[in-house]
């Protein structure tokens, strides 16, 4: 299942790979599913409880990836990213192109015709993707302006490491679809949503069509145990359980939520760390101030080089994360 979330194609604005293989997992363990008009999955689960609280759980399906704006007369691509990409990480990499998945290089001179340009980083406006084409009619054959590319990765697991593309956040999705095969006090709606890495723009459709009471985001976040200065902070780490956020760039989680959080994981005996605070933003971002409000957390998995062609994980927290939720769809009363 991880192997397939991970690979299957699935770029912002593009994303139904990605969402007719979750429907497609999720439609038997569910008593209501539907897409909504922006591409939203929305997943719904009737709760056992006399006093039941509307609890959504969320993932994001889309990963970054880039968009073909034009077609040189040599046949090389023209392209911009789509999400935020580090221009430092693209240069000389593989990707796949379109429905199609038509195969490419960002293409980059070799190092021994570099002179002066050789210690400057060229923007991402300035490179190209080669798919090997002869000149602009050949090219037009296999790829059109507008279509999308993703870095072309192989998922592996060497124990309970993982390596892979787009755990940001696909593992969420994972999460979620692990969640819904169970029943719970509270009912549960699993959503799935669109174009978080350009604006966190399905989450805002999709919680306000929804309206819950409490709100639990399942994400992938940047690890930070690697070689760093010493005054940098080295957490959140890989195999230090599931990272619970306090308060982010987009988001001051909510303070109830966060103290039975801390309380029954630990009660529970289940590993968990905080995220840097005020770092970046999460699709809890705009499901927080959805209508009248929304009580939310955001839980992660520690993930090493996220938004890069590779990222590494540890199955354990990822199952840290899963626990702490099904916990709290049964706690929340």
């Amino acid at each position: 299942m991880l192997k397939n979330l991970s690979e299957i194609f699935g770029p912002s604005g593009n994303e139904d790979q990605i969402r007719d293989f979750i429907i497609d997992q999720v439609k038997n363990d569910v008593d209501l599913l539907k897409v909504d008009k922006m591409g939203n999955v929305i997943a719904f689960k009737k709760g056992t409880g006399s006093n039941r609280k509307k609890i959504l759980i969320g993932a994001h399906m889309d990963e970054v990836g880039f968009i073909i704006r034009s077609i040189e007369e040599n046949g090389m691509l023209k392209f911009l990213p789509v999400g935020s990409i580090d221009k430092r990480v693209v240069l000389g990499k593989r990707v796949i192109i379109g429905k199609e998945k038509i195969n490419g290089i960002i293409s980059y001179k070799p190092i021994h015709l570099q002179r002066k340009d050789y210690k400057e980083i060229p923007e991402i406006e300035s490179l190209l993707i080669d798919i090997g084409a002869t000149d602009k009619k050949d090219a037009e054959k296999y790829v059109s302006v507008g279509d999308y590319a993703v870095f072309d990765t192989q998922f592996e697991k060497n124990g309970n490491i993982i390596k892979g593309k787009a755990f940001d956040d696909r593992l969420g999705c994972y999460a979620v679809m692990d969640i819904l095969k169970e029943r719970y006090y509270n009912d549960v709606y699993g959503l799935f949503f669109v174009q978080e890495e350009v604006g966190l723009r399905g989450s805002k459709v999709a919680a306000y069509s929804v309206e819950p009471e409490y709100a639990i985001v399942l994400e992938g976040t940047s690890a930070a145990d690697m070689p760093h200065k010493k005054d940098e902070p080295d957490f959140p780490k890989m195999g230090d359980g599931v990272v619970i956020t306090i308060a982010d760039n987009s988001l001051f989680v909510d303070k109830n939520l966060l103290k039975m959080s801390i309380e029954m994981a630990t009660e529970k005996k289940i590993k968990y760390q905080f995220k840097q605070p005020m770092i970046g933003g999460t699709d809890g971002g705009q499901i927080h101030k959805s209508k009248g409000g929304v009580k939310t957390i955001v839980f992660a998995v520690p993930s090493r080089y996220i938004h890069s062609p590779v990222s590494f994980a540890d199955i354990k927290d990822l199952n840290c994360m899963i626990d702490l939720t099904k916990i709290l769809l049964n706690k929340i009363k």
